[in-house]
């Protein structure tokens, strides 16, 4: 039996259910590879599970971050594969469970990232563009990374300050940096098990339900909550806060809101399984619209016993 299971998939199909039942069966804990359930206090609007949907099951990478901090993949990694070390070592099954598709992919690559925390590289850099504006950080990049430099759109200041943060931390552009760790074998060799509905109107109609069910256990207190408590943080800027945080600004309905954060999720879901679909080794499990979810449970464990 594998020790590492990756459970991925669109939004609302269903994976802290299947995980926590994989858990359940093979003394295993979930390690959550969800960009947004990361952070403290944004419970609600990420779907973040329960104290009775875990079910006793060990959660790790959940609520852990306060949402005024920037995160990224790299610090994702540096912070979960050590838990996926110390699960494994306790001969225990790790279920790698979410929705974003950067974060597992790179975990389970073991890919490489420049330092962080950094070695002061990244504030330097702030402080220039702060002096001289992004250009500044642009012509550093036309000399270092030229490539770089004519890819990246002149707007996007995080991409070309990553870049050139890349080049000063390691002497390599990052276009170098990435074809090498791509080149590495992957660290890790999961049993890889994905979830989706076999109509996608199916899985639509669930998403639309979960964000009704949202607004019903106080979505929009939430949200306005921590508009009051950390009015900065970037995290508020995702799916299913910014959009109330519109409305209470006033400048669109509670109506129009909901209605805008459905519309988002379902975009957000199609480009889940756009990425997901490129992995073919992924077993997927469709489900009908109503699922059985035994058969689901069972399906799962044989290519697990299997694995």
């Amino acid at each position: 039996m594998n020790p590492i299971i990756c459970v991925v998939g669109p939004t609302a199909s269903g994976k802290t259910k299947l995980s926590v039942a994989l858990c359940q069966r093979l003394n295993g804990e979930v390690l959550s590879c969800d960009s947004m359930q990361i952070y403290r206090g944004m419970d609600v609007g990420t779907a973040k599970p329960t104290a009775e949907e875990m079910e006793g099951v060990p959660h790790h990478m959940i609520g852990c971050i306060d949402p005024a901090e920037d995160f990224s993949v790299g610090r994702y990694v540096s912070m979960a594969d050590p838990i996926l070390q110390d699960i494994l070592s306790r001969e225990k099954t790790a279920v790698i469970t979410g929705g974003t598709g950067l974060y597992v992919d790179a975990l389970i690559a073991g890919r490489s990232f420049a330092p962080f925390p950094s070695t002061g590289k990244r504030e330097e850099l702030q402080a220039l563009r702060d002096r001289e504006g992004i250009g500044a950080i642009i012509k550093l990049l036309q000399k270092v990374d030229p490539e770089s430099a004519a890819r990246l759109h002149p707007a996007d200041e995080r991409r070309i300050l990553r870049a050139a943060e890349v080049y000063l931390e390691t002497g390599k552009t990052i276009t170098q940096h990435n074809l090498e760790t791509q080149q590495q074998p992957p660290k890790y060799q999961p049993l890889w098990l994905g979830l989706n509905f076999k109509d996608r109107q199916d899985l639509y109609d669930r998403i639309d339900r979960r964000v009704l069910q949202m607004v019903e256990d106080g979505l929009f207190d939430e949200v306005e909550r921590l508009r009051d408590t950390r009015p900065g943080a970037t995290a508020l800027q995702a799916i299913g806060y910014k959009e109330p945080l519109q409305a209470l600004r006033g400048e669109i309905t509670r109506e129009e809101a909901v209605a805008k954060i459905q519309q988002e999720s379902r975009r957000y879901a199609k480009r889940q399984l756009t990425w997901f679909r490129k992995n073919p080794d992924i077993h997927w499990l469709l489900l009908d619209r109503e699922p059985d979810f035994s058969a689901v449970v069972e399906e799962a464990c044989r290519l697990v016993a299997g694995s």
